[in-house]
């Protein structure tokens, strides 16, 4: 007990440092007086999925097909407010893609940033309503370790950013990030409509790569400004490209199991059909490819998605 107390006693000590160091226009906002909260609600989420999918078991999905194109529709509101005002906010106050360090200033312009990235931090808390929804429909396939640990970590990690480091370089990978969310929840918006929206929703793949893209852009701009020796907290440069190689590899996991792997099987599905349809086993003729189960299979998948 005694270990465990001094060990409390050192990390409070470590604590009261590192918030008498933290950025003092932060300090009153919401969920910003202390880590708790944030922690708690990250615990509540997990539990919520894990507990959720158990309840949903042997019950029938719930259907939220309005409910889910506003709450898209709110999101992509709030990432593109956010990508703006950081895009516009850092272009004023000229900043630097290459280093910027973080002004703890009340100029107009970086308040603009600290406030943009408050709400890209409550975004992150808001988000996590994606899965929530995945349980209650029972789309247990669209819940994997990296749709739970991106949203579980994101909320957390920001909370570090915010609290710490409320522009300069953060302002970056905020800014990225929600634009690819407008992109994304436009994409989960009218998906919500239903399976007629279907054909305009080609670009799904597109949308991958460009999260690709995105986390290798911020490995790219978190490592130069380590190479530079930029005056910015090194700690935060590590921890976002310690963070982006983690989800970047996971994505890229997802991506050749979703469009490589399934498109591999896909064509060998329609060989087989076609082997059938040319073969001796088929005696429908030509119309069993024309409504083969197949075909009916890749409609299902694409509502799934």
């Amino acid at each position: 007990m005694e270990v465990l107390q001094d060990k409390y006693y050192e990390f409070q000590k470590f604590w009261d440092w590192a918030v008498s160091i933290s950025d003092p226009r932060v300090k009153d906002w919401p969920l910003m007086q202390s880590y708790t909260p944030t922690i708690a609600l990250t615990i509540l989420y997990i539990f919520s999925v894990i507990v959720g999918k158990r309840v949903m078991a042997n019950r029938d999905p719930i259907k939220f097909k309005y409910t889910l194109f506003f709450y898209n529709l709110g999101l992509i509101i709030l990432n593109f407010h956010i990508s703006a005002t950081l895009f516009i906010s850092a272009y004023r106050a000229g900043y630097s893609l290459q280093c910027q360090s973080v002004k703890y200033s009340y100029d107009v312009n970086e308040y603009n940033i600290a406030c943009a990235l408050w709400w890209f931090y409550i975004s992150k808390l808001v988000e996590m309503m994606d899965t929530i929804f995945f349980v209650l429909r029972k789309k247990n396939n669209q819940i994997s370790f990296l749709h739970v640990y991106h949203h579980a970590s994101m909320f957390p990690l920001w909370f570090i950013g915010v609290k710490w480091v409320a522009g300069g370089q953060s302002f970056f990978g905020a800014m990225i990030n929600s634009f690819i969310h407008v992109l994304m929840y436009s994409y989960y918006g009218l998906s919500a409509l239903g399976p007629h929206m279907q054909k305009y929703l080609w670009w799904k793949r597109y949308l991958t790569i460009l999260q690709l893209i995105q986390f290798v852009v911020g490995i790219i701009h978190a490592a130069q400004s380590l190479f530079f020796r930029c005056d910015f907290p090194e700690w935060m440069h590590w921890a976002l490209c310690l963070y982006a190689f983690s989800i970047l590899l996971l994505f890229l996991n997802f991506y050749f199991h979703a469009y490589i792997v399934s498109l591999r099987r896909q064509k060998q599905s329609r060989s087989s059909a076609k082997g059938e349809v040319n073969g001796k086993s088929t005696e429908n003729g030509s119309s069993s490819v024309n409504g083969s189960s197949v075909a009916n299979g890749h409609m299902e998948t694409k509502k799934d998605k």
